[in-house]
């Protein structure tokens, strides 16, 4: 699947700069992060879920514990 992608001077260099310093293709730079934004994207909602469950489930006794 093609795609363009518009880059500003700023970007450019930092493309061209990783891409060279990793070995692999400026394109490459682009699939691994934005492969690793919504990995990191998905484990922040995880997170969030567990924390809610922790929180009903125990926040009673942290409140407690907080007044100690």
């Amino acid at each position: 699947m093609a795609m363009t992608l518009r880059t500003d001077e700023e970007l450019d260099h930092a493309l061209t700069a990783l891409a060279e310093e990793e070995g692999i293709s400026r394109q490459e730079v682009i699939r691994r992060a934005v492969l690793d934004r919504h990995r990191r994207a998905g484990h922040v909602g995880r997170v969030e879920e567990s924390s809610g469950r922790m929180i009903d489930q125990w926040g009673d006794v942290l409140d407690r514990l907080g007044k100690a």
